[in-house]
């Protein structure tokens, strides 16, 4: 949906609670509510573009008790460049060096730039260092040694005879080292930008200072990514017991005994399952009513009864109260639960990384969790300051962030206009089974507006997982009833992550439901699964024989 950005004065706050009451009155008047500051008497919302109503908001301001202001524009509504600077070094300054940073940087070469990069500690970014590539080495490797153990095969005889886990360590750090290399350090000598280390600092709205020097530019891109360190919660004690974030986690050496972690959104699940195939007994604590809270509830249901299977000991609904030497104290459903441990994992997520920036001296507005306020075009509330990626709040995906690195240098260098676009941005947590997903859930779907129908199809009906011998998950289509069209798809499966991109397909041009059952799928393959979704809004597959329509 296209927005713009407003600053909506609000007076009579006097504390946090008067944010909470002021911002649950906006977002019921229909903004969308990026930041409330009483110190500051105002807030910051994105409202549609066409649908701007002031006299709502400030009736809505009113009801809750406190005095509407003025309400005024942050950015021109029209997309353009940064403003001449006939004194800077170079046309665009990074600070980060990840994917949105090195899409940007590429990108900004090509069309003639002068570029500078400043990293403050290694390049890359959290993808090949620290997130997708390591981890998914890892899983590779733990679903290897438990499979010799475990394999579903009947007259298969394996057995799973030793474990090295700092060979495990070892191999996955040669391979960071490789792609750290091909992908990034071989590519700034290739394209011929600068690059310095150091940490970077906003000293005015047109300049920034790396370790002491002083650098100028026509615009700046901030493309700093996340951290989870910002994002652990306040738990006591938790401090005190040498906790791991999942950082640490991807550069540990022995297997823990009893590893308890604290969130299960796709790193906990993912980190929980790594550790427990190499054979540690894990306890997962989830403050929301089940794992993998912002998937369908089926999908929900399906991964706890495979994780269960698996032997994890799952507490949703808990409140982690305090940790104490090697015990860990949680509410849930009223009742106190102790658990012993040798390692916690804290995966409660991840905060845009800012704080060492000094944004504010640049007039840059960030949100409560500290992300960079942007507009469709990426800019901020300061005319020479982009921002891209994870810093900027969206989705934290690799993808997500190259995508809008790309845009924001188009935008800044070309004044191409470009808006960004998330609408069928597609995700998966490699579990095992997988989960993937793309587009609107049933319940997002009824919010915006549309008539649903629904199709849930048992992965026991996709021959392929029955080969396999891994018959768990499903598959879950969400539909507009009147066009047929495909709104979201939801996978929990072997494989899921393999089939998401055709769905991806599928949501992003509009395909409906007609459309998937009239197309081939390839036999025996895991995506046949969203052909004989589609065929289970008006079919009972089960009744079907193999590869009938």
């Amino acid at each position: 949906m296209v927005e713009k950005l407003f600053r909506v004065r609000v007076g009579g706050m006097s504390c946090v609670d008067c944010e909470h009451r002021v911002r649950r009155a906006l977002e019921a008047a229909g903004a969308r509510v990026l930041k409330v500051s009483w110190p500051r008497a105002e807030a910051v919302v994105g409202l549609p573009e066409g649908g701007l109503d002031f006299g709502r908001l400030a009736s809505a301001v009113a009801a809750a008790g406190y005095e509407p202001g003025p309400v005024e524009p942050l950015l021109s509504a029209e997309p353009s460049g940064p403003p001449p600077a006939p004194d800077a070094e170079y046309d665009l300054a990074i600070i980060g060096s990840g994917a949105a940073a090195f899409a940007a940087a590429i990108r900004a070469v090509e069309l003639g730039a002068r570029v500078l990069m400043v990293e403050r500690e290694t390049l890359g970014g959290t993808c090949v260092n620290v997130g997708c590539v390591p981890s998914k080495a890892l899983l590779r490797a733990a679903e290897v040694y438990y499979e010799a153990g475990h394999h579903p095969f009947a007259g298969i005889y394996t057995r799973a005879e030793g474990l090295d886990p700092a060979k495990v360590i070892g191999q996955k750090a040669e391979l960071i080292g490789e792609l750290r290399r091909e992908k990034y350090a071989d590519l700034v000598d290739f394209y011929g930008w600068e690059l310095v280390y150091g940490q970077a600092r906003f000293e005015g709205p047109d300049v920034i200072s790396v370790d002491g020097r002083r650098v100028k530019a026509r615009a700046y891109l901030v493309a700093t990514g996340a951290t989870p360190y910002e994002a652990v919660p306040p738990i006591p004690g938790l401090a005190g017991a040498d906790f791991l974030t999942y950082i640490e986690a991807l550069e540990l050496k022995e297997v823990p005994g009893r590893l308890v972690v604290i969130g299960a959104n796709a790193v906990g699940l993912e980190l929980g399952q790594y550790f427990q195939m190499l054979g540690s007994r894990v306890t997962l604590f989830e403050l929301m009513p089940r794992i993998a809270p912002f998937e369908e509830p089926e999908v929900s249901e399906a991964l706890a009864r495979a994780f269960k299977a698996q032997g994890f000991e799952i507490f949703t609904g808990a409140r982690v109260e305090r940790v104490e030497k090697n015990k860990i104290y949680a509410r849930v459903d009223g009742e106190q639960v102790v658990r012993e441990f040798d390692r916690i994992l804290v995966a409660t997520g991840r905060r845009p990384a800012t704080r060492e920036l000094n944004v504010r001296a640049a007039g840059v507005e960030v949100d409560g969790r500290g992300a960079v306020i942007v507009d469709q075009y990426l800019r901020t509330t300061n005319p020479r300051v982009w921002a891209a990626g994870d810093v900027a709040g969206g989705p934290q995906f690799v993808y997500v962030a190259a995508y809008e690195g790309k845009i924001a240098a188009e935008n800044i260098l070309a004044e191409a206009g470009r808006k960004v676009e998330l609408e069928a941005v597609p995700r998966v947590a490699f579990t095992q089974p997988q989960v993937a997903a793309v587009g609107l859930g049933e319940a997002e779907a009824r919010r915006a507006g549309y008539e649903v129908r629904t199709a849930v199809l048992p992965a026991k009906e996709v021959v392929r997982a029955r080969a396999n011998r891994r018959p768990d998950g499903l598959f879950k289509l969400v539909a507009d009833s009147r066009s047929g069209r495909i709104l979201g798809v939801h996978v929990v499966s072997e494989q899921a992550g393999e089939v998401i991109f055709a769905a991806t397909l599928a949501v992003k041009f509009g395909l409906r439901v007609e459309d998937l059952v009239e197309s081939f799928a390839p036999y025996l393959t895991m995506s046949e699964g969203l052909r004989l979704a589609a065929l289970a809004f008006s079919r009972d597959v089960a009744r079907l024989s193999c590869c009938a329509g």
